[in-house]
C-alpha cells in the first residue's frame, strides 16, 4: 500500500483506486461538532426542567382559597358597600381562617360558617340601609391572573368564597382568604410575611416573582389546556 498526498488529502492506492482518509482538522472539527451538540443538547434539557413547575410549585391551586366579592350594582354607593364588607369579612374570617395550619382546614371551616356569614353579611348590607341580601356560595371558579402589592397569582381554578351583593351587577373584588394574603387591605397589624405561612417555599417564590417567571406561564398555559378540555366559556 502506497500513500499520497493530494492537495492536502491523505490518499491510498490500493488496486488502482483511491481511499479518501479525513485530515487531522477534519477529525477535530467531527469531535467538534459532537461536543457542541451534547452540550447544546444538555443546555436544553436544564432551560427546560428549570422552566417546568415542579409538584410543589403546581400546588398553588390547590393550597389557595381565594375571596370573590361581587357588588350589586356600578354605584358609587354600592361599590362602598362591597369594599365596606370586604373589610369585615377579612377583619373577622380572615384572621379567624389564618390561625388555621392549611387551605384544606381553612375550607372546613368556612362549610362549617357559611350560614354565619352570610347572615353577618346581610346584617352590614342592612346596618348601611340597604333593602337587597346576599348569597354566599363555596365552590370551585376560574380567575384570571391577578397581580397584587408584593405578589400574584396565576390564572387558574381555585376553591373560592364568592360573596354575592344583590343583584351581582357590579364590579368585582378579588383576593385571597387563605393564606391570609390580603388581610392587610383590612387590618393595619397584618403581617405579610406571617401571611405567606401557609404556603411552601416554592410556591413563596413562585408568586413574589410572579409573571416574571417562566414557571409562572407555563402554569397558565397548562390551566388553559385543562380548561379548554373541562369546556370552559
Amino acid at each position: 500500500m502506497t500513500w499520497k498526498t493530494i492537495r492536502g488529502e491523505h490518499r491510498s492506492g490500493v488496486g488502482g483506486a483511491l481511499l479518501c482518509l479525513p485530515t487531522v482538522t477534519e477529525v477535530i472539527m467531527e469531535r467538534c461538532k459532537s461536543i457542541m451538540g451534547a452540550v447544546i443538547a444538555i443546555l436544553f434539557s436544564v432551560l427546560v426542567m428549570t422552566a417546568i413547575p415542579t409538584e410543589k410549585e403546581g400546588a398553588i391551586y390547590e393550597d389557595t382559597l381565594r375571596l370573590h366579592i361581587l357588588a350589586n350594582s356600578n354605584s358609587k354607593a354600592d361599590q362602598e358597600l362591597k369594599l365596606a364588607v370586604r373589610d369585615r369579612l377579612l377583619e373577622k374570617y380572615g384572621s379567624l381562617l389564618s390561625h388555621r395550619e392549611s387551605k384544606s382546614g381553612a375550607v372546613e371551616a368556612v362549610c362549617e360558617l357559611k350560614e354565619e356569614i352570610k347572615e353577618d353579611v346581610d346584617t352590614w348590607i342592612k346596618e348601611a340601609g340597604y333593602g337587597y341580601t346576599s348569597e354566599v356560595l363555596l365552590g370551585t371558579e376560574w380567575y384570571e391572573r391577578r397581580e397584587y402589592e408584593g405578589f400574584a397569582l396565576p390564572e387558574g381554578y381555585y376553591t373560592s368564597l364568592r360573596v354575592m351583593l344583590g343583584a351581582s351587577e357590579g364590579e368585582n373584588w378579588w383576593c385571597v382568604m387563605y393564606p391570609p394574603l390580603c388581610l392587610d387591605v383590612a387590618c393595619e397589624r397584618a403581617d405579610a410575611d406571617d401571611a405567606l405561612l401557609g404556603y411552601n417555599g416554592e410556591e413563596t417564590r413562585l408568586i413574589t416573582a410572579g409573571k416574571y417567571t417562566v414557571k409562572f406561564k407555563v402554569l397558565e398555559l397548562v390551566s388553559e389546556i385543562f380548561a379548554s378540555r373541562a369546556g370552559r366559556g
